[in-house]
């Protein structure tokens, strides 16, 4: 068995209504002021109103950050940066989606290290601990809260990079599934096939455990049964539930296995296009699956079964493609398309991405099946 090490959040509290618990860890932590990192979307909801009641018992003075915007550019974490230093602040806590909490945790470590973001991306280059984080998740998608990885946007260069260290994790997450429910339904669809990405690139990574393994199959089983009711009807508490749960695991898993190809793929998509993140990954993600069949192929009866395919008497290779139509099928019942081109995606445009996405070698390192620039060119076009 090869060595491996497992990185999570210090404490995860889950369940409806554990937001009520924020005041306790902020107190646990022993925080003089707060500083609540959001975006102007979800100010207008009324859900900051209620994370500044569930702080309300600590009788400490609280902040707004509310600059924060879809797919973050890296002046967006220099901006908070600047906000934490002239308030004083001494915690974060991030509330929404992944470019909330992504943005929070970049500028936690930029108050107790030197220079820029532009030091810190790429994999352990952060030399000491930042602020404490405490992460609380709007959304039901991208694991951002028990990740040690911070997604961000170089205009210049028209790709997204990551900042990766253990000091990224947040010391807290609190997933609460009442927190979801403001969701319209094409963010439910988004986010909700963000987290399967992550749940299968987890589980055919090259650097899968055992304990990634199970959380990677349990978040796609929950995916495969709930994500269609949680776009249908936002208010059943049941499917959202069960989606906040996914997330979170598909999370852990990634943060451990690492994601692969889709996810390189999908980087210049939001860079250059402005697609949103979890529906790149979705267009993308039968395509590089089937261009990964041969690094994995008995592991893809494995997640057929999981996404309840009745597989049992095939092949590997009979069951691989049932998995992939299910995928798709998916992605139809939730209103994601199936094609680049109905993404506003230009022909022209793929052999640039092509190059930009080959650059991502920290994602395409985890993949089962070595890419080359023309692997990925053909992937691109069988997508579009």
């Amino acid at each position: 068995m090869k060595i491996s090490y497992f990185w999570t959040a210090n404490t995860i509290i889950t369940g409806r209504g554990s937001l009520n618990r924020l005041a306790d860890e902020v107190k646990n932590l022993g925080a003089s002021k707060i500083l609540i990192v959001t975006d102007p979307v979800l100010l207008k909801t009324g859900l900051i109103d209620r994370v500044k009641e569930a702080l309300a018992p600590t009788g400490l003075e609280i902040g707004l950050f509310s600059e924060v915007e879809p797919e973050p550019r890296l002046q967006v974490v220099t901006r908070c940066q600047q906000a934490i230093k002239e308030g004083g602040y001494d915690l974060l806590v991030a509330v929404g989606g992944g470019s909330s909490m992504d943005v929070a945790k970049a500028s936690s470590i930029l108050m107790t290290n030197p220079g820029t973001i532009n030091d810190y991306i790429g994999v352990n280059l952060v030399p000491k601990p930042g602020l404490p984080v405490i992460a609380v998740p709007t959304t039901a998608g991208t694991g951002s809260e028990v990740t040690p990885i911070a997604i961000l946007s170089d205009v210049e260069e028209q790709l997204k990079k990551g900042v990766v260290s253990p000091y990224l994790l947040p010391r807290v997450a609190i997933v609460d599934p009442e927190l979801t429910v403001t969701m319209p339904p094409h963010i439910t669809a988004a986010t909700g096939m963000d987290a399967l990405t992550h749940a299968v690139e987890a589980y055919i990574s090259v650097n899968a455990t055992t304990i990634t393994d199970a959380l990677a199959l349990e978040a796609i089983r929950l995916i495969s049964r709930h994500l269609r009711t949680a776009v249908a009807n936002g208010e059943n508490m049941e499917a959202r539930e069960n989606m906040a749960m996914a997330s979170l695991l598909a999370g852990i898993a990634f943060a451990n296995a690492g994601v692969g190809a889709v996810h390189a793929l999908a980087y210049p998509l939001g860079a250059q296009f402005h697609v949103p993140h979890g529906v790149a990954n979705a267009v993308l993600l039968p395509y590089v699956m089937e261009s990964n069949l041969l690094g994995a192929l008995p592991r893809f009866k494995i997640m057929a079964l999981a996404m309840g395919e009745r597989v049992e008497e095939l092949s590997d290779r009979e069951a691989a493609g049932k998995f992939i139509e299910a995928i798709k099928q998916l992605s139809t019942d939730v209103r994601i398309p199936l094609h680049l081109r109905d993404l506003g995606v230009t022909a022209g445009a793929i052999p640039g991405m092509a190059e930009g996405a080959i650059k991502v070698t920290r994602l395409l390192a985890n993949n089962p099946r070595k890419l080359t620039v023309d692997d990925i060119r053909e992937i691109y076009e069988r997508a579009f």
